[in-house]
């Protein structure tokens, strides 16, 4: 016999009625997600609070309530806040190597700016490809 008891109710040990405001949020089959949730929050806040939230609301809500919790057990000093303040110094060290890599690009640009001859005026523009070696074949470096 499976029992058709939300896992609130069933951790309660009592019967789960139609209407039972848990139910669609904490199903039977997933016991210690209502765990986690209560044992930071307690039955009696979690079922004000879903009382209170729009119905289509609170799926949203049980699950930032579970998250919440989850970090909370693992960290009970800082909880999520300690991921996010984690996250926004990865991302400040992520904005500064940005930051030191757009300053190498502009440096390299400046130089390599200031290194290719402008052409005078009236002088016409000859277009030179691959690298100058100073011999008149490229290749006749391999055969000194």
């Amino acid at each position: 016999m499976t029992s058709t008891r939300c896992a609130v109710c069933k951790y309660f040990r009592r019967r789960c009625p139609p209407d039972c405001i848990f139910a669609p949020h904490f199903l039977n089959d997933n016991q210690q997600r209502f765990t986690c949730v209560h044992k930071i929050y307690g039955a009696s806040n979690l079922g004000k609070l879903l009382q209170d939230t729009p119905m289509q609301l609170r799926a949203v809500a049980v699950e930032s309530l579970y998250y919440e919790a989850k970090c909370r057990i693992q960290d009970p000093v800082y909880g999520c806040a300690g991921i996010i303040w984690s996250l926004h110094q990865q991302i400040q060290i992520a904005q500064s190597q940005l930051a030191r890599a757009r300053a190498e690009i502009a440096f390299l640009d400046a130089n390599v700016a200031v290194e290719e001859p402008t052409p005078n005026p009236g002088e016409p523009v000859v277009q030179q490809s691959g690298v100058d070696y100073g011999l008149d074949d490229p290749y006749d470096f391999w055969f000194y």
